[in-house]
């Protein structure tokens, strides 16, 4: 019975290659398309799905009204939450990653992934210990852990345990050799314990300063905790400023504003995290459900065009089921057959797609940044259960549709008369319109949004700007005058940069243009506090960057008053404090008196999907913070470039860092990556808008010649009386277009819905205009009618002898 099925099947194949053809390709592309889709999603959900303690691992995070939530906390927190029943283990944590050599007997290896945390951190983490032992890994200030892959680079086929490294300009002993057992919001390359004196609240007095994470025994007393702490900062802080004052507390944390905690559990921190808590950052939720939803639309809609084209191609098979019926077939008997061949047809394409997904997987992990590979019991589990659901909704409709012919009816020759089946497969065809003019409309609105983003106006002229990675040695970081060691040999780089021929400016600052700054400082005008976002800069910073002062002066390098308490606030922050007359006004960053100087035009600097902040800027010498500058920033000349970085690279690996490497980025290009993931989701949405344009032609191809094929004795009759090309073509595609425009109808208010909330994302947007469903429907119609025309026009063309002599 198995072989008999073969044989009609492959006979099938043999008489039906384009029809055979279309249905493999339509549900491979599906198919792979959401292959892709679960590589990624795989890939999201498995962050920390390794650790045993997820669950019970939570990251402190803290929010002071309207500013945004960050992972910073204060050291004075740490006595508080060791009197805390219900804390296991409290880690404390310097900033995530940072960057050093690691130097073992001449041999210098640049790790740019170093934590610096407590000794608790690998009972938070617990990596896999190659080598050493977990609990004294981390004792003390001189131990320090490190990776396998570090290991080997170092020490090769030696045994690192016991061997002293420097760093940091300290000397480490290696006590441990791990390896991460998978994807990880904390990976880093080596870990050290150097926060004593970090932990120590006389010492650390800064409010937001250090992470915190706590593993805890009960989670579900996890709110008592956040109560406390919530207490904590209104004690230590509202409180104690209150009486310092002389107000009340409600009067001062209306100044102040009010602490909220967030407590995350690790679990959560990849996906849905509400700030950037972990080194290894997010994962984009929003584009990984946008990803997952459209490679299911398109697989629901290669199944549609299988059923469409399965039930349309079943009439010339109907002649088939009417004998086998009469020779003794059973309902039951055609139903597993047409199973059967919807199996084979689902297995040829499931392998084709994986032959796509495998040649195509090095592009997507470019695309996504990532090493995604066919691996896995999950995904082959995953893979099962694609192929089963393709035959349940694949196969059984087309089944039991061609099982229920009327024997007599087929075997006389009327079916194809007969209009069963033909309102399903117009249905099917509109909703193939409908998914259709979704993605051709949606493709326009985001491409002519994310185009916006790229045309628009940033107010800062980001090209042929060089932002360059600048080290210090650790000995600028000893003793006093920290800020005046490092802001003098800056001045000394400077100067020698500007003599390389090619370079027009040159300058520095506390700006980043890379999006990941969004931290706000407390701003006193009139004893009332403002949160705006603090900017040290040098001297020709905002003209270096093309950025306008629209009233009063820049900072003066001759006017000495401007390194001391001179500020600039924008446009945002002008209106925020409501200054009628801002120049000479006096606002106060922390105890600090300040005179507003000028007014600065509003420019981007964080992603567009976020308002512009307000900022003031000071010059980094008057709040004493060029101990924090660790970009400068070139301006070069439009003619060779090239030759000018090269000379820049040349100077800098001689004369001011030999121990890092020349790293740099340009301006332009570090901005442009703040939107990067919506640049993603506007090529995917173009690359799936082709792939189901390519589905919906295909099952329209189909049964437009089932259709045109079915009424060729019409037309032969037609033809005969008189009937011109032009009328019959007309007559033959008119439903087509009915269709179309149905289809584009349904569309019609689910793509304004969503792409309207998609748009939400963003504080500059476009608006939706009618001329991208204007230009969708016309797109639309005009591919159909290229399809329907060109087969209707080779059927007028056909010798109508041979219909009219037909039966």
């Amino acid at each position: 019975m198995i072989l008999n099925y073969i044989n009609i099947f492959i006979y099938q194949l043999k008489h039906n290659k384009l029809f055979s053809f279309l249905n493999i390709l339509g549900l491979s592309i599906g198919i792979a398309g959401v292959i892709f889709a679960l590589l990624y999603w795989n890939n999201e959900q498995s962050y920390n799905q390794w650790n045993p303690e997820k669950e019970k691992v939570y990251q402190v995070l803290v929010q002071l009204s309207d500013m945004p939530a960050v992972s910073e906390n204060s050291a004075r927190l740490k006595a508080h939450l060791e009197n805390d029943p219900n804390i296991e283990t409290i880690v404390y944590a310097d900033n995530w990653y940072q960057k050093d050599k690691i130097v073992y007997n001449g041999k210098k290896e640049f790790v740019d992934k170093i934590i610096n945390v407590e000794s608790g951190f690998f009972s938070l983490f617990p990596f896999e210990i190659i080598k050493g032992n977990a609990a004294s890994a981390l004792k003390d200030g001189t131990s320090i852990a490190i990776s396998e892959d570090i290991a080997k680079r170092i020490f090769g086929n030696e045994n690192p345990i016991g061997k002293q490294v420097n760093s940091f300009g300290k000397m480490f002993t290696v006590r441990a050799v791990y390896r991460i057992p998978g994807n990880s919001s904390i990976a880093p390359n080596a870990i050290i314990n150097t926060m004593k004196d970090l932990v120590n609240p006389d010492i650390n007095r800064s409010l937001f300063a250090l992470k915190i994470l706590l593993k805890v025994k009960d989670v579900t007393k996890i709110g008592a905790t956040i109560r406390m702490l919530e207490k904590v900062y209104y004690d230590e802080i509202i409180v104690k400023s209150s009486k310092e004052a002389g107000m009340t507390p409600t009067e001062m944390e209306k100044k102040i504003g009010h602490f909220k905690i967030f407590m995350e559990p690790l679990s959560q921190a990849r996906l849905h995290s509400i700030a950037d808590g972990y080194p290894e950052g997010r994962g984009n939720y929003q584009f990984l459900l946008i990803m997952a939803g459209l490679s299911v639309l398109i697989l629901i809609l290669s199944i549609v065009n299988y059923i469409n084209m399965a039930t349309a191609n079943a009439i010339k098979r109907a002649k088939e089921v009417g004998i086998r019926k009469i020779l003794g077939a059973s309902k039951s008997d055609i139903i597993i057959q047409f199973i059967f061949e919807t199996v084979l047809i689902s297995s040829f394409s499931i392998l084709f797609a994986l032959v796509i997904v495998e040649l195509s997987l090095p592009y997507y992990n470019n695309y996504l940044g990532k090493n995604l590979m066919i691996v896995g019991g999950q995904f082959y589990l995953q893979l099962i259960s694609i192929f089963i659901v393709t035959i349940l909704v694949a196969g059984i409709f087309p089944a039991f549709y061609v099982s229920n012919f009327e024997t007599a009816k087929v075997l006389k020759g009327n079916f194809e008369r007969s209009k069963s089946g033909v309102w399903l497969r117009n249905g099917m065809l509109i909703f193939q319109f409908a998914i259709a003019s979704f993605f051709i409309i949606g493709s326009n609105i985001v491409y002519k949004q994310i185009q916006y983003l790229s045309n628009k106006d940033l107010g800062f002229k980001g090209d042929q700007v060089l932002a360059i990675s600048l080290n210090f040695p650790s000995s600028y970081y000893e003793g006093d005058q920290i800020g005046k060691k490092i802001y003098d040999r800056y001045n000394t780089i400077k100067e020698e940069l500007t003599k390389i021929k090619g370079v027009d400016k040159v300058s520095a600052g506390l700006i980043s243009f890379d999006g990941t700054d969004n931290s706000l400082a407390p701003i006193w005008y009139k004893e009332e506090l403002f949160k705006q976002k603090a900017i040290g800069l040098d001297f020709g910073m905002l003209d270096l960057m093309k950025i306008k002062v629209i009233k009063g002066r820049d900072f003066d390098r001759k006017l000495a008053s401007d390194t001391t308490n001179s500020v600039l606030i924008n446009e945002t922050a002008l209106k925020l404090m409501n200054i009628k007359d801002p120049i000479n006004t006096e606002i106060r960053i922390g105890n600090q008196p300040m005179k507003i100087i000028g007014i600065v035009k509003d420019f981007n600097l964080l992603s567009p999907e976020v308002a512009v902040p307000p900022m003031t800027f000071y010059h980094i010498k008057a709040l004493n913070m060029a101990e924090n500058m660790n970009v400068i920033y070139v301006k070069l000349k439009s003619n060779t470039i090239e030759n000018t970085i090269a000379d820049i690279e040349k100077f800098w690996k001689s004369k001011v860092d030999t121990e890092y490497p020349f790293k740099y980025d340009f301006v332009d290009k570090q901005y442009a990556r703040t939107y990067e993931a919506y640049i993603k989701q506007k090529n995917l949405f173009s690359l799936l808008n082709v792939i189901v344009i390519l589905i919906a032609l295909f099952g329209l191809l189909a049964l437009a010649s089932y259709s045109i094929q079915r009424r060729m004795k019409e037309i032969a009759i037609r033809k005969t009386l008189g009937a011109n090309t032009n009328v019959l073509l007309k007559e033959l595609s008119k439903q087509y277009v009915i269709y179309c425009l149905i289809g584009f109808l349904l569309a019609l208010l689910p793509v304004y819905y969503l792409l309207n909330k998609w748009l939400e994302n963003f504080a500059f947007r476009i608006d939706i205009t009618l001329l991208p469903f204007i230009s969708g429907f016309a797109t639309l119609l005009i591919l159909t009618l290229i399809i329907v025309l060109s087969r209707a026009y080779a059927a007028t063309k056909t010798d109508v002898l041979q219909y009219l002599k037909y039966e």
